[in-house]
């Protein structure tokens, strides 16, 4: 029985206290007066009873109640009911305070009776029975308010007297003595928490979800605040949430109403649920850690930083459906056409115990099987029991869920385990549900209708626990009369009579003398022993078991029987698949009984052999087990690393446990915990089994007491807890000597296997080289209290895991550390667990004066097995074999051995494919001055004999880490490197134990040293083979050098270069040159530094600046300028005669106006080069806009630029090289003003290709629509008025996927691009295909004013640049241009993208997810969406180009997204880009002249060390593939090429990729090639150069299939995102060889390989493996075959081999000739310009790739074209009959002049009527022709006039000039006669083509 109240207390407000902000409360009197001897007053009263604060009011205001509950020191809680009520305020000391608080009026007085303060009554009781509490303090105020005649003091002290039941179910009636009766009901069980109807209130307010969010976050132990303005819902939603836990009890702060006065209890660490009036609602906002729920408003706010823990997944689902079940029945026939009629819904009473129901069965499914992973430790005196929560997570399948293993850990688990424990206590609700069997569960989980029968079963208990009875007794309780509380005049509440109240409270305690002050309980609960429930199963039901298990469990025992029966060859076949086997879980298990068995059979001593085999068994069982059962298998492995051993010489035995400590799970304190508790378990059970007497009477017991299951019969299968739970019914009737026995003999038992396990700890902890710690040092132990949910929670042992954590594990290696440090660690397990076991402390202290001495004594022993196991002869190891290198490569370090372990790619491991075990692969690993090669073979027996290698440019590296691989085939290593290359490779290794990690870190540090060199000299590509001394390179400049120093720079870096010298030109010395000649040179534009540099150092050295202009011209940049037509080199101040629109200025020889462009720009011919400076000063870096192409039919221009700078300060002082502070509105106003000029001269220079009344105007095929290839881009330019559109009535929208901004699209769609009509009909798909026949369209309807409209409205000019910056861009209104917003994918996007791309490509792992595909992973890196994105952008702008428009390029800061869209728009649109030559001059001309940082974007500098890998490069070269992949016979190489490219290009082997400009190349003495006699170490290798000995030698780069057209010169691909395809650079790779890119190497192994086919040249059959070997070589193409047949053949007749590309022409001609004579040429109209003959019919082959017969399909097949076959193959053949002299149908010497300022230097010209070409070559005996002149480009040949520096003594008519369409030749002969020769032979092979 319990007292109903402790306290009652009368607060009011304490008027002297109270100040401006808020008053405080006193307590006016308080009953009894002196504390109750076992239940303290509770403190602060006063300010939880007004928790908003104490005020003072203007009204009166209803009474409330509300109830505050407390915790004291002992964790018990207190329950004070307030009743809060207003009096008047007599003292008008108060108004004062009223007028502060509602800024009233000064002057205007407030009468006393207006003003209010607040009076409490508070009720403290241990007992929660709210709403008894409510009357009673109701009838105390109801008597008090209508005066009743009842003495207040009587009803007080009854309070007191009164005594309740606790639990049990039953009633108790009791009256105050005023006239009332009130009854009381105590639940049932009082274990099970009592809830009314809040639970319900707290969903109905919050919702579901939000419910089951606050849920996961208080077992997850979270921060959970609610606000209301209701005290009373924060009462009963806190009270809710609590409930909800049940069987967990919440153990953290737990306040439903928090007083404003202790707001900053919110700040604190540790969890809590608390509850705060919405009035703080500003406060509490600012809480970072901590989960809101507003009750009122019904949401929840979780912070950011909090990771909300779910609960698992098919639990999660089932109580959402659960509770949708309960709290929305009507859901489920919510459609049904007849719903049926309902009953009244339930009430909520019973609604509330429904919800809990579902949390009850939550809870029960959750811990399913939790006794089962109990862990007995001790009987007697108490029950010591741990969790074993590993083997918990495990088994339930759950190790990787966050949710469960966060509850486990939490406090309110280590409770329950403590509580729930013991197998023999009072059982409820929750005991019998965690019991129910599960198969019961699946079943009702499976049927709905069963489901909610037992729901309706649990809360019907549920609800009876609370109303036992159903017929409530008559309670009546007299309420005030209704607005009692406005009365005007009311007497303030009485003060009691304290002696009264003392005096009436003695008399009726001494009625009741039996009755003890407070007893929780007068009831013994009903003890029994807890059903144990079914074992563990996994969340998910039974997994799929694993394909074809027990074959590999026969597997794995075969191969052990093999081991122990000495045979030693079967063992060695079985054995590589017995530890593929281990992988699996049964096999693991297997393999630890098998091995039990052999101990048993006194086989535990082992030979050599045998030992290797069985450690490396268990090695590989021990790496492979998933953390959810190693600690399984490690605690079976345990006892037999101990049994087995090996004898060694002089009487050493050595045990397995020295060879299998290189696991972590040794070094894990918990596993030690949970093995050592299990044992001990095991041990008490035997205590207890062994009296016989005692085994009867268990058995007879249990039974009777019905807790063994059915299938159990014998003595043997009593568990320890069942033996636990009769001990514990026995001890209360033992004596106190057997008491005292029992419990000494569990000690000593504990002991016993504290010594035991101490010493097991040893064995595998103290490493038998006791240097070598590695596993300790790797890592530094964690904090080893956490999750072990053990009762006894130890001071001293968390004190020594503090200090412990501090030092960072075993660092030193000397033998004394690591005594100390692994004692240190036994010493504190033997602290933890026998503190917690209850081991004496005597007995404590013993073990630890022994742990030492074990210690030596194991390091003493092992020393000697340490000696003699070194002495054993090694185990033979593969020998090391070298890597062939290239020249001049050297290696750096020597091989370490090592293990190529496996990566996540499947290929060479077997996968999905099947095929041989390639990896792992046992060799070495090389460092040479060029490459990372792995070279070694493969362990898998069946592939033993091949070679691995793997390999990678050292510059390529972009992550190298450290890691740790416990490899399976040898046990020893552990620690590993992974090196990751940005060229797609990743070299995975595990060092071997030879290898010593001071070698690994000098391997390293090489290695750092050669990915980062000096400086570009140190580069591979200038090193090669020599030692070059270190150049110091000037220091990098600051942005804003001035123009002085600049100046002074370059010209010491091209004196340093010994290029050129400088100097003030003399005007006069410079004759004026010929203006007829197409390079013309002008007087007047002199090469000085600067207006401002300091006077040059001498006059004149005219040599030395011709030498630079001609190297200048020589460059890629100037070659393409005069192909284009772009204008000759002039001077700003002279104009050109010609009426070129555009000149090739030279005003950035000297970089001086932008170091980022090329020596010679192309600009408008108007623009004077002392305004381009101004120019620049407007565009980022100086990159002013210059023309880099123009088309040839439409003579649009593409130009591009830096994008624009701001108009502000910084914008203007942002430009590099501005020479001087200019007064910045000035200079502001004049750089505009320049550059808007600029614009109009480039406007000017532009040709207006779509003027109605120009002859050319746009074609047909512009009107019709988009190219096919552009079917996804679909692009609507906007019109910019409607009368346009009306008139217009035929178009077609075609809308835009574009990444464009909508800044545009506000008039409907992209309105800045205007004209609407060029894109209109969008051709349908017939056209499409017709067109693709070869077919032209005919013009749809009203195509002539369609024309004159879009003529009309189409923009000369389309600036692209960025949003952000046109957005401050004004053009004048009448300058004819556009700009156009454009969205790009910035750097750092494709930075990005590419990092995604590179782990989808060489993952380092296999994933474990099977939803993680290649595919998946392609996808999520959004590259090919970044391409797609890209060839958008550049399809735009070649429609643009075609159709006439000029377009400008002003995009980031010119060198990235610009250079690629430039540079595809070229090859897109120009043919003559898709040859080697042409790709070539693109490259040299857009990518390296213009300035791409290739340096820094490919990382190869250590200034762009931190900057990461951008490949802007590769991702243009990935475009050329998916063009190239469309467009098969357009281009003159094949993928290769751009394969080599990508490969090339962050390699370091090439110089021409090693600096970001051609300044920083002149600068380093780069740029121009050196003179003969300079040729040493700094040439360097140049890419070209090795491209063009190699096309030369071999078709490597060649593509067959070219066959260029000439009708549809611009390739529209398709974008979509389907068409573009996954570059099988990413994925491919050749472990034969290494990469194929390296190709001199590959020339070196293909001869060592063609060897090794030699000897099995008998057997035809050759195996090709995709990434082993190299397809394309294995089976080449059917050309490539023939190729190489003939020059074998050639060989072995001995004659001189023929080019390949002479051999291909000859085939071309012959089959030329046969289609002549066939007179297809004439039905067909064929046109053979490649090898394949196609003719308009097949043109849709060059897109589609699909063969057709060579006849039409109209021709009938007649004997005649088959005998035309026959004689083609004739043919064919015939023409490889040897030809040893060439067509040389004229030959003879000419002086030839070379290009700008070059001298005439003479030639042996060869005429050649049969290729039809003039070839040259530097002498008559001279084989190698240096160049040739196709005379189909030859237009005139003319007697031309002698021009500077031709030779003296040759007559003037012996000069004559050969005009091409490309340019002008300069040729004299010896005298005139054989000038007019060499002319008539000339002109009659033009007349004759």
């Amino acid at each position: 029985m319990a007292r109903l109240a402790d306290y009652f207390i009368v607060v009011g407000l304490d008027l002297e206290k109270t100040g401006v902000e808020e008053g405080c409360g006193k307590i006016i009197q308080r009953f009894p007066r002196k504390d109750w001897v076992c239940t303290a007053f509770p403190q602060g009263v006063e300010m939880f009873c007004q928790p908003g604060g104490w005020r003072l009011s203007r009204e009166r205001r209803p009474p409330t109640f509300f109830t505050v509950v407390l915790t004291d020191i002992d964790s018990d809680r207190h329950f004070c009911c307030c009743l809060t009520f207003y009096e008047a305020e007599v003292n008008l000391q108060g108004t004062k305070n009223i007028e502060a608080d509602e800024d009233e009026e000064e002057d205007c007085l407030i009468q006393p009776a207006q003003v209010f303060a607040p009076k409490s009554l508070i009720l403290v009781s241990r007992l929660d029975y709210p709403e008894i509490f409510r009357g009673c303090l109701g009838l105390i105020y109801t008597v008090y308010i209508d005066s009743l005649p009842f003495p207040l003091e009587g009803l007080v002290a009854n309070l007191f007297t009164c005594l309740v039941p606790v639990a049990g179910g039953s009633q108790k009636l009791f009256s105050l003595g005023a006239g009332d009766r009130q009854l009381i009901q105590t639940p049932l069980n009082d274990n099970l928490p009592v809830t009314s109807k809040s639970v319900a209130l707290l969903f109905q307010q919050l919702g579901i979800q939000n419910v089951l969010s606050l849920f996961c976050a208080v077992l997850t132990e979270h921060k959970v605040l609610f606000h209301s303005t209701s005290y009373q819902r924060l009462g009963e939603a806190s009270r809710a949430l609590e409930a909800l836990m049940f069987p967990l009890k919440y153990s953290y702060p737990y306040i439903p109403i928090l007083p404003s006065r202790l707001l900053e209890v919110l700040s604190s660490p540790t969890p809590f649920i608390i509850g705060v009036h919405s009035v703080f609602q500003s406060e509490i906002h600012e809480l970072l850690d901590v989960i809101i729920a507003d009750l009122d408003g019904g949401t929840i706010k979780i912070p950011e930083c909090i990771h909300l823990s779910q609960l698992p997944e098919p639990l999660l689902h089932t109580t959402q459906t659960a509770l949708s079940l309960v709290l929305n029945p009507d859901l489920e026939v919510a459609d049904n056409a007849f719903p049926p009629l309902r009953a009244a819904p339930s009430n909520l009473k019973m609604l509330d115990k429904e919800v809990r129901a579902v949390f009850l069965r939550l809870f029960a499914q959750l811990f399913q099987g939790y006794r089962s992973c109990l862990q007995l430790i001790r009987i007697h005196s108490e029950p010591v029991i741990h969790f074993h929560k590993a083997a918990f997570l495990g088994q339930r399948g759950l190790i990787e869920n966050d949710f469960l293993t966060k509850v486990l850990d939490g406090m309110a688990f280590a409770g329950f385990v403590s509580e729930r424990g013991p197998p023999y206590r009072a059982c409820d609700l929750f005991d019998e549900l965690v019991a129910f069997d599960t198969e019961c569960l699946m079943k009702e989980e499976a049927s709905p209708a069963m489901l909610q029968k037992h729901m309706r079963e649990l809360s019907e208990q549920l609800y009876k626990n609370e109303n036992p009875n159903p017929h409530m007794a008559f309670q009546k309780v007299p309420r005030p009369t209704e607005g009692s509380h406005l009365r005007v005049h009311v007497v303030p509440f009485p003060l009691l009579d304290d002696g009264k109240v003392e005096g009436m409270l003695a008399e009726g305690l001494a009625k009741q003398p039996s009755a003890p002050a407070i007893t929780t309980t007068n009831r013994a609960e009903r003890k029994c022993v807890v059903p144990p429930g079914p074992p563990v199963v996994s969340i998910m039901g039974k997994m799929g078991s694993v394909f074809n298990s027990a074959r590999r469990l026969e597997v794995v025992r075969n191969c052990i029987s093999f081991i122990f029966d000495n045979k030693t060859l079967e063992t060695e076949k079985t054995l590589p698949a017995a530890l593929r086997a281990l992988k699996g879980k049964m096999a693991r298990q297997c393999l630890t009984d098998e091995l039990s068995l052999h101990v048993q059979q006194n086989r535990a001593i082992l030979d050599h052999q045998q030992f290797d085999y069985i450690i490396r068994m268990m090695n590989c069982a021990l790496q492979d087990c998933s953390s959810s059962e190693e600690y399984t298998v490690a605690s079976a492995l345990l006892p037999l690393t101990t049994a087995f051993y090996r004898k060694l010489p002089a009487g050493v035995n050595q045990f397995a446990y020295t060879c299998v400590q290189d696991h972590p799970i040794w070094t894990n304190q918990q596993f030690w915990e949970a093995t050592f508790y299990s044992e001990v378990q095991n041990q008490i059970r035997a205590l207890y089994l062994n009296t016989p007497e005692r085994k009867s009477t268990i058995t007879a017991t249990i039974k009777e007491h019905g807790s063994m299951g059915p299938g159990v019969t014998g003595n043997t299968e009593l568990t320890a807890m069942d033996l636990a739970a009769e001990q514990l019914r026995a001890w209360p009737c033992l004596s106190k000597e057997k008491q005292q026995e029992l419990v000494k003999n569990e000690e000593s038992t504990v002991f016993s296997q504290a010594i035991h396990y101490a010493s097991l700890m040893v064995y595998l902890l103290v490493p038998m080289d006791t240097s070598k710690n590695k596993l300790l040092r790797a890592n530094p132990v964690a904090d080893w209290e956490s999750g072990s949910n053990s009762i006894v929670t130890n001071s001293m042992a968390g004190s020594v895991a503090e200090s412990f954590d501090t030092e960072s594990g075993f660092e030193d290696s000397e033998s004394s550390d690591l005594a100390f440090s692994v004692g240190r660690f036994i010493a504190r397990f033997i602290d933890k667990v026998c503190t917690e076991s209850g081991v004496t402390q005597d007995h404590i202290k013993s073990l630890h004066s022994m742990i030492p001495g074990i210690v030596a004594m194991q390091m003493e022993t092992l020393d000697g097995v340490h000696r003699e196991s070194r002495r054993l002869p090694p185990i033979q190891k593969p020998k090391i074999l070298r890597p062939a290198l290239l020249p001049g490569e050297e290696f750096v370090s020597e091989g370490l051995r090592v293990v190529l372990d496996t990566d996540g790619r499947e290929e060479a491991t077997g996968g999905l494919l099947g095929g041989p075990h390639i990896l792992p692969a046992e060799g070495a690993l090389f460092l040479t001055s060029y490459r990372i090669i792995f070279k070694g073979t493969p362990h898998d027996p069946l592939v033993g004999e091949q070679a691995v290698i793997r390999s990678f440019p050292v510059s390529t590296l972009t992550k190298e880490k450290k890691i740790s691989i416990q490899n399976q085939l040898q046990q020893n290593m552990q620690e590993g490197l992974q090196l990751r290359s940005s060229s797609f490779q990743l070299i995975k290794v595990a060092f071997d134990e030879e290898v010593s990690s001071e070698m690994v870190e000098i391997f390293r540090k090489h290695l750092q040293r050669i990915r980062y060199p000096q400086s570009i000299f140190s580069t591979f590509a200038f090193a090669a083979g020599q030692t070059v001394p270190q150049l110091i390179l000037p220091k990098q400049k600051e942005r804003n050098t001035g123009f002085r120093t600049l100046s002074k720079t370059i010209v010491k870096g091209a004196k340093r270069a010994g290029m050129i010298t400088m100097g003030r030109q003399n005007q006069a010395a410079l004759k004026k040159t010929d203006r007829g000649s197409r390079m013309t040179w002008h007087e007047d534009d002199d090469i000085s530094v600067s207006d401002e540099g300091e006077p040059p150092p001498c006059s004149t050295l005219r040599a030395s600046e011709k030498s630079t202009m001609e190297q200048l011209v020589e460059r890629a940049c100037f070659r393409d300028y005069q192909r284009l037509g772009l204008g000759t080199i002039t001077a700003s101040s002279s104009r050109s005669k010609t009426g070129e629109q555009f000149r090739v200025t030279a005003v950035n020889r000297l970089y001086s106006l932008c170091r980022s462009y090329p020596g010679l720009l192309v600009v408008p011919q108007s623009v004077q080069d002392s305004s381009l400076q101004k120019v620049a000063r407007c565009y980022r870096h100086n990159r002013l806009p210059v023309v880099c192409w123009k088309h040839p039919r439409t003579k649009a221009v593409l130009l591009r630029s830096g994008g624009f700078h701001g108009k502000s300060m910084v914008g203007l002082f942002k430009s590099q090289n501005q020479s001087s502070a200019v007064p910045a509105n000035s200079s502001e106003l004049s750089s505009s003003l320049e550059q808007e000029k600029y614009l109009q001269a480039i406007l000017n220079s532009i040709p207006v290709y779509f003027k109605v009344n120009s002859s050319s105007t746009l074609s047909n095929r512009s009107l019709v629509g988009l190219s096919p290839g552009f079917n996804q881009v679909r692009v609507l330019w906007g019109s910019s008025s409607e009368k346009r559109t009306s008139r217009m009535p035929k178009m077609a929208p075609v809308h835009l996927d574009m990444p464009f901004s909508n800044s545009f699209a506000r008039g409907g769609v992209w309105a800045s691009l205007r004209t609407s009509g060029r894109f209109s009909q969008h051709p349908s798909a017939s056209d499409v295909g017709a067109r693709l026949a070869g077919k032209d369209l005919a013009p749809p309807a009203g195509t002539e004013s369609l024309q004159a409209q879009l003529l009309k409205q189409q923009a000369a000019l389309y600036i692209f640049g960025e949003k952000s910056h046109l957005r401050g861009f004004r053009l004048d209104s009448n300058l004819n241009c556009e700009p156009v917003p454009v969205d790009f994918t910035d750097t750092r996007q494709i930075k990005g993208a590419f990092k995604k791309l590179l782990r989808a490509c060489e993952p380092s792992a296999s994933s474990s997810d099977t939803d993680d595909s290649f595919l998946k992973a392609l996808e999520d890196s959004e590259w090919i969406l970044q391409l797609h994105k890209l060839l958008q952008l550049v399809l735009i702008l070649v429609e643009l180009l075609d159709s006439g428009s000029s377009v400008l390029l002003s995009l980031e800061d010119g060198w990235d997204i610009t250079t690629q869209v430039v540079s595809l728009v070229q090859l897109l649109s120009d043919p003559f880009y898709r040859t080697l030559e042409g790709f070539q001059v693109l490259l040299e001309k857009e990518w390296l002249s213009f300035g791409h940082k290739f340096s820094q974007r490919s990382n190869l500098t250590p200034s762009s060390q931190g900057s990461g890998f951008t490949p802007i490069f590769l991702q243009f070269l990935d475009c050329v593939h998916q063009i190239q992949d469309q467009f098969p016979l357009e281009f003159e190489f094949n993928q290769y090429y751009l394969k080599f490219l990508a490969y090339h290009h962050i390699s370091n082997r090439f110089k021409n990729f090693l600096l970001d400009s051609d300044y920083e190349r002149l600068e380093h003495g780069t740029l121009f090639e050196d003179k003969p006699a300079d040729k040493q170490a700094r040439r360097g290798v140049c890419i070209w150069e090795c491209i063009g000995r190699m096309h030369w030698r071999s078709p490597l780069f060649f593509n067959y299939l070219y066959r260029p057209t000439d009708t549809e010169p611009v390739l529209k691909p398709s974008i979509g995102l389907p068409a573009l395809r996954k570059w099988d650079y990413f994925t491919s790779e050749t472990l034969c060889t290494g990469p194929s890119y390296d190709w001199r190497v590959l020339a070196v192994m293909s001869e060592s390989t063609e060897e090794v086919n030699t000897v099995a040249a008998s057997s035809k059959r050759r195996i090709v493996w995709p990434c082993y070997s190299s397809v394309g070589r294995a089976q080449p193409d059917a050309i490539t075959k023939l190729l190489a047949d003939i020059e074998r053949l050639e060989g072995e007749l001995g004659q001189q081999p023929e080019r390949w590309q002479t051999t291909l022409e000859r085939v071309r001609v012959s089959i030329q000739e046969d289609l002549k004579q066939e007179g297809n040429l004439r039905k067909q109209s064929v046109t053979v310009s490649g090898l394949i003959p196609t003719s308009s019919l097949q043109a849709f082959q060059r897109r589609s790739m699909l063969h057709l017969p060579d006849s039409c399909p109209g021709d009938d097949s007649s004997p005649a074209t088959a005998n035309v076959v026959n004689r083609r193959a004739a043919t064919l053949y015939n023409q490889f009959t040897p030809k040893n002299e060439e067509n040389r149908s004229f030959e003879g010497i000419l002086y030839k002049r070379g290009a700008l300022l070059k001298g005439w230097k003479p030639r042996w010209f060869v005429l050649d009527i049969t290729k039809h070409q003039l070839r040259y070559y530097d002498t008559g005996e001279d084989t190698n022709c240096r160049g040739h002149i196709d005379l189909a480009e030859v237009e005139s040949v003319l007697i031309a006039t002698p021009t500077i520096g031709a030779p003296k003594q040759i007559s003037e008519k012996a000069f004559f000039d050969l005009k091409t369409t490309k340019r002008v030749y300069n040729f004299c002969a010896s005298d005139a006669q054989s000038t007019q020769q060499w002319m008539d032979k000339i002109q009659s092979c033009i007349s004759d083509a």
